[in-house]
């Protein structure tokens, strides 16, 4: 009779044994990570978390984004849609009054996937404001004429005289005062980097 107690209970501490090493191992596979190699070129397709600008972001400043188009290598999904990235601004000019485009440059400098953050090199977002000659020329050369047929008919040719350059100084002030041509992107703008070298992320089988 003790002979078969005792041979119960070993019986039972061994089937607990081996299911806790069961247990073990399946928990163990379940969270295997699997190194996958994310080749470059790679696009990153991102929403902005909050606005950005020419004239008001400076450069070395930080921006946060959210990955919005998973990253599928060989059929896996290695950096998920609603991913966490950062970024950095790597130039911001404001635009000139009367001359000077506004310039914005951006890239992507990590990735976080399942809570471990991954540095990464992009491609950089760039954009530049446009030209500043053509509208101004319009504006000033508008105002001399508008200037000059007003002094016209007030004071005949004398006042022409007078009202072109009148007139051109009302025009270059328009074009001073209107002329400024900044880059804002507003929150929630999607932009597409590309990786300029590849990536390891691990990733769970």
């Amino acid at each position: 009779m003790q002979f078969a107690k005792r041979n119960f209970m070993f019986i039972s501490a061994l089937a607990l044994l081996l299911a806790g090493s069961i247990a073990l191992a399946a928990h163990k596979e379940m969270n295997r990570v699997t190194p996958v190699a994310v080749p470059e070129a790679t696009a990153l397709r991102v929403s902005l978390d909050q606005a950005i600008s020419s004239n008001q972001s400076r450069p070395g400043e930080h921006f946060e984004a959210t990955v919005v188009d998973p990253v599928v290598v060989d059929g896996k999904t290695v950096i998920p849609q609603g991913a966490r990235a950062e970024g950095v601004v790597v130039d911001a000019r404001p635009s000139g009054h009367l001359r000077g485009r506004a310039e914005l440059r951006l890239v992507l400098d990590s990735v976080d996937v399942n809570g471990t953050s991954y540095d990464v090199r992009t491609t950089s977002f760039n954009d530049r404001g446009r030209n500043h000659k053509k509208r101004n020329w319009a504006l000033i050369g508008g105002g001399a004429g508008g200037g000059a047929l007003i002094g016209a008919l007030a004071g005949g040719g004398k006042g022409a005289l007078i009202g072109g350059p009148v007139g051109a100084g009302a025009g270059t002030a328009v074009a001073f005062f209107t002329g400024r041509k900044d880059i804002h992107l507003p929150a929630e703008t999607r932009i597409t980097f590309r990786l300029a070298e590849p990536i390891t992320v691990n990733t769970k089988t």
